[in-house]
């Protein structure tokens, strides 16, 4: 028995879960310096979806923000999610801009990167580990823990004894949905810690309301690292709180040695911040849908957003039960992104349509095609040939089939990209990043943006009453110019609006 590590994920994670990827670099850098104090052996600050969301949402750069982090955290191994030959993305890219991408977030400051596949396809982690390891990082290769008929501890087990062939330095156990119950996750660490010559970290979300329960059972186990959060950013769909698992292991050989004092007073900074980001606050409570139809609160809350934008909420029951089916059709892939997001749209297709895949989307298709990786498990015959007719999955991995793309993006993108990093947004996120960098070259931020749309809006739609002068060319302009005056000086007098 020996001291366990804790791994904190308020900056990544934690705010992807509750706060909708919204938290700000800013906020970050305050509490920063007070957090490089605590001792954490690592802290998750970067990766998933906080990538295209900084620059889509919040108008920052990603690659700066990391920066910021590394020099503001100079004592503390700072940690990225990586989806494999997805990197922070939602397809497969090829490995030229895979290799790119792991080089760039190396140097810019990644100690630790975390890699998974969404099927638990090791074809399509092995180059993202390969490059990691060859450019001096940890490679932490993590298994995407889901429950089913074909996912056993045996196979799980078999998966990490082949990630640890290829190169991996640590084995994490990949909760997102918070399924993975204190006593499986004792006997699941238990056998890693028997079975692989590589320490243990476990990962869990407190959806369920065992995130806490399984941390420990884990640690008793042999676990050597595992995921916590701020307590005032844990919860809900978040973490487990780091400050209860310090008391309950206060005293105990596994004892952290953190200092509650000090993160009493991180989380006062959090509890307070949170005031600024209520508009993206997800409901802090224990789901247990989860239990019933493992559906992690990312994809519940995907749900419920299609059935709004149909006006058909009132389905959501309906759509619950209908979720398992199909993932059972489509073999059992874990409901972690892409593979939620494709299992989630055709079941809420199915219900909506009241006749189940009678439209099949491109998504779909391409995953029963082999395209995203192997499934797990086999397809429903009448559901492939509905997707696919005859045709046969491929059975290489996916990027095998993807031209290089790195120089293709940097001919497109051209003179608004100032360093590789930015070649690197764009050819992961054309669209998202294209924009951001023109607004950057503008020198234009979010909140002149939008003043400038409100007032095109207010000029366009604004109707004049009856005028108590001629209305000339000139005051029109001069309106245009000041939309927010209430009247404008044509020749000759006011024009009241």
């Amino acid at each position: 028995m020996k001291r366990v590590g804790i791994t904190d994920t308020t900056f990544r994670d934690a705010h992807q879960s509750l706060l909708a990827t919204r938290l700000r670099t800013e906020d970050m850098l305050r509490i920063a310096p007070l957090m490089d104090k605590v001792g954490f052996h690592s802290m998750e600050v970067w990766g998933g979806a906080t990538f295209d969301a900084t620059m889509r949402f919040l108008n920052e750069d990603p690659w700066e923000r990391l920066r910021l982090l590394k020099k503001s955290l100079p004592n503390t191994p700072l940690q990225m999610l990586l989806r494999g030959q997805n990197v922070v993305g939602y397809r497969h890219y090829p490995d030229d801009v895979v290799e790119k991408f792991i080089v760039l977030a190396r140097a810019n400051g990644i100690d630790i990167f975390r890699i998974f596949d969404a099927l638990n396809d090791t074809r399509n982690m092995a180059w993202a580990m390969k490059v990691a390891k060859r450019e001096g990082a940890h490679v932490q290769a993590a298994i995407s823990y889901t429950v089913s008929p074909i996912h056993t501890i045996e196979k799980y087990i078999e998966m990490a004894k082949e990630l640890v062939d290829l190169g991996a330095d640590s084995i994490c156990i990949k909760d997102m949905a918070g399924l993975l119950s204190p006593y499986v996750a004792y006997e699941l660490v238990s056998r890693l810690k028997q079975e692989v010559p590589v320490p243990i970290q476990v990962h869990t979300h407190y959806t369920s309301g065992m995130g806490t329960a399984t941390l420990l059972k884990a640690i008793e186990a042999g676990a050597d690292v595992v995921d916590t959060a701020i307590s005032t950013m844990a919860l809900g769909s978040s973490q487990p709180p780091v400050e209860t698992l310090i008391a309950i292991l206060k005293g105990t050989p596994w004892d952290p040695g953190l200092s509650l004092e000090l993160l009493t007073e991180i989380a006062e900074y959090f509890r307070e911040i949170r005031a600024k980001y209520k508009a993206y606050e997800a409901p802090i409570t224990v789901d247990v849908n989860v239990l019933t139809y493992q559906i992690p609160g990312g994809m519940l809350s995907n749900l419920i957003a299609q059935l709004k934008e149909q006006k058909a909420l009132h389905l959501l029951p309906k759509v619950l039960e209908e979720v398992p089916k199909v993932r059972e059709e489509l073999g059992y892939p874990p409901l972690v992104t892409p593979t939620s997001q494709i299992v989630g749209t055709q079941a809420v297709l199915n219900v909506l349509l009241g006749e189940r895949y009678k439209v099949i989307p491109r998504e779909v298709k391409d995953y029963i095609r082999g395209f995203y990786g192997r499934p797990p498990g086999p397809i429903d015959p009448t559901v492939k040939k509905l997707a696919i007719g005859d045709e046969e999955p491929i059975n290489c991995r996916p990027a095998d089939l993807l031209e290089p793309a790195l120089e293709k993006a940097r001919e497109e993108i051209g003179e608004l990209a100032r360093t590789e990093e930015d070649v690197v947004s764009y050819a992961l996120f054309p669209q998202v990043a294209k924009s951001f960098l023109e607004r950057r070259a503008r020198g234009i931020s979010f909140k002149e943006e939008r003043a400038a749309a409100i007032a095109a809006y207010i000029v366009a739609n604004r109707k004049p009453k009856a005028p108590s002068v001629p209305v000339t060319t000139a005051a029109l302009l001069q309106l245009s110019v000041s939309p927010w005056k209430l009247a404008a000086r044509p020749s000759g007098g006011w024009v009241k609006w």
